[in-house]
């Protein structure tokens, strides 16, 4: 492909990665029926998944090799950390480790060590292969920073996203690609 045509190619998946950028996972509508609450989930979670799969895909032609320097746009970049960050910290967080649920009844306070206790550990299928595909970004995000230079707001942000899963219990994979991340950062 041409570069233009690359450039074009990369702010279609930008586009894609906003869509699904802000979305929350956690639905609890009170007033649905359980059927709606489901379907609502599942079209939420359509659209986080296209948009994981939108920030891989750019990630993966940035780090290509011999890439020109317009394919490094600064806008699709922030927009994936964006992503990544919200959708840690807001789906994949409280999915893993129960200290991080937020309890929608406003429950009496628990500690940390009641919560893990009453934690079940089975995942649906769909937040795995988003945690998945979250570590693949991380991961790729570590190459990025060895390739290209980004500004010091981008670098407070991936470096924040690299540190906190060390917080964060039964997410070892991540933390694998965390310690990537930044150990890239800590070299630059």
């Amino acid at each position: 492909l041409s570069t233009d045509k690359t450039v074009k190619v990369l702010n279609i998946l930008e586009k894609n990665i906003q869509d699904g950028a802000k979305l929350s996972t956690l639905l609890n509508h009170n007033n649905d029926t359980e059927d709606e609450e489901r379907l609502w989930r599942d079209l939420i979670m359509e659209r986080v998944t296209k948009s994981a799969d939108a920030c891989l895909t750019a990630i993966n032609i940035m780090t290509s090799p011999n890439m020109p320097k317009a394919v490094y746009i600064e806008d699709v970049i922030e927009r994936v950390i964006q992503y990544t960050k919200f959708h840690l910290q807001n789906t994949l967080y409280p999915q893993y480790d129960p200290v991080y649920r937020v309890d929608p009844h406003g429950g009496g306070v628990l500690s940390s060590k009641a919560k893990r206790a009453k934690c079940s550990t089975h995942k649906q299928r769909v937040i795995v292969m988003l945690y998945n595909k979250v570590c693949d970004i991380v991961s790729s995000l570590s190459e990025l920073l060895e390739i290209q230079l980004l500004t010091d707001t981008t670098i407070l942000q991936v470096s924040s996203m690299g540190i906190t899963p060390f917080f964060v219990e039964n997410v070892s994979e991540l933390q694998l690609c965390a310690i990537k991340l930044v150990t890239a950062v800590s070299t630059l």
